[in-house]
């Protein structure tokens, strides 16, 4: 891991935000494309295929750590893939070309094409398993969360912080059976909970702006990959996030350890999992709390994206008209 700490070596080019707004908007219209049509691998590789094209266009020298699979499962955009020209800097990638398959397959809410960056070793290379979480957004004192510690005392903390009582604090967590006992716990404290579907990266994203979203909390076991995309999010736009892996079979203990991961048992802080100067960026697929969806109009494509930097502390939301369709088309 890199240290948070950045010289001037390890502050990426800036230029690269708005190149990043372009790899995620290509993956978010090759997606949205097929949204409806019941088929999650036909949009998955469709949006990996267009990511994948822009990303081999940009002036970086790439290595994926977050990506969907191993190198035999190529044509996915694969961990350990290079990628880029190979003339500029060095890179860590994490990326989700399609997050919310499910969502897409089914023209549901919050489907979105996501992607961060960072200076070589500054995210961490986090193995394809699960993860336990736990996120706020910004401007609470450090230290209000803890994922160790029980549900109740981590509402209480952060509805003192608020300013309100636990009734009026709203809790993002997957719709999952293995959540039942904690959602029971949630509601046991008078707080609300908000269930999605899929999508935990666009759910620990919603924490960041409550008063649009409606969602003060996040906390539950998702993909450890989705957890180092959402860390990237919360270090440029603010919040706390912790995570730990939630690893039980001997094989995963053994990728873990490959990827260089000695304690499986580490609680992970927010720096740890995306440290360095981190760029951001996540385009709309389906309408959601956050972003909205690729429109298709007669002789236009309308995107909806947000970039993110963790130096500047710069959030740019970009509704972008894209006249020269023949872009979007893949050789």
């Amino acid at each position: 891991m890199a240290d948070s700490h950045q010289d001037a070596t390890d502050v990426l080019d800036r230029i690269l935000t708005l190149e990043l707004a372009r790899v995620t908007e290509r993956a978010a219209v090759s997606a949205a494309r097929l949204r409806g049509r019941g088929d999650e691998k036909a949009a998955d590789q469709a949006a990996v295929d267009a990511m994948r094209r822009e990303l081999n266009q940009l002036p970086i020298d790439g290595t994926v750590v977050i990506g969907e699979g191993e190198r035999d499962e190529a044509p996915m955009l694969y961990i350990g893939e290079q990628v880029g020209t190979k003339d500029g800097p060095k890179v860590d990638i994490a990326l989700d070309p399609l997050e919310g398959t499910t969502i897409c397959a089914k023209n549901m809410p919050n489907s979105i094409a996501v992607i961060a960056l960072a200076p070589a070793g500054g995210l961490l290379n986090a193995p394809d398993s699960y993860m336990d979480k736990i996120a706020i957004g910004p401007g609470y004192p450090e230290g209000t969360i803890d994922l160790d510690r029980p549900i109740q005392e981590n509402l209480a903390a952060v509805a003192k912080a608020k300013g309100c009582e636990i009734k009026d604090v709203t809790v993002c967590v997957l719709d999952r059976p293995r959540h039942a006992k904690l959602i029971d716990e949630i509601r046991g404290t008078g707080a609300s909970i908000f269930l999605i579907g899929d999508g935990d990266v666009a759910g620990i994203i919603y924490t960041t702006d409550p008063e649009e979203t409606g969602i003060d909390l996040y906390v539950g076991i998702g993909g450890a990959p989705e957890g180092v995309l959402a860390a990237a999010a919360l270090r440029c736009i603010g919040g706390q996030m912790q995570g730990r892996l939630v690893i039980t079979r001997d094989e995963q203990v053994e990728r873990a350890g490959r990827m260089g991961i000695d304690d499986i048992h580490r609680k992970y802080t927010l720096e740890e999992m995306a440290g360095g100067d981190v760029i951001f960026a996540a385009t709309g697929v389906t309408t959601g709390n956050f972003l909205k969806g690729v429109k298709f109009g007669r002789n236009h494509i309308t995107t909806h994206t947000v970039v993110m930097r963790s130096t500047t502390g710069t959030v740019r939301f970009i509704e972008a008209q894209h006249n020269q369709l023949e872009k979007f088309h893949l050789d």
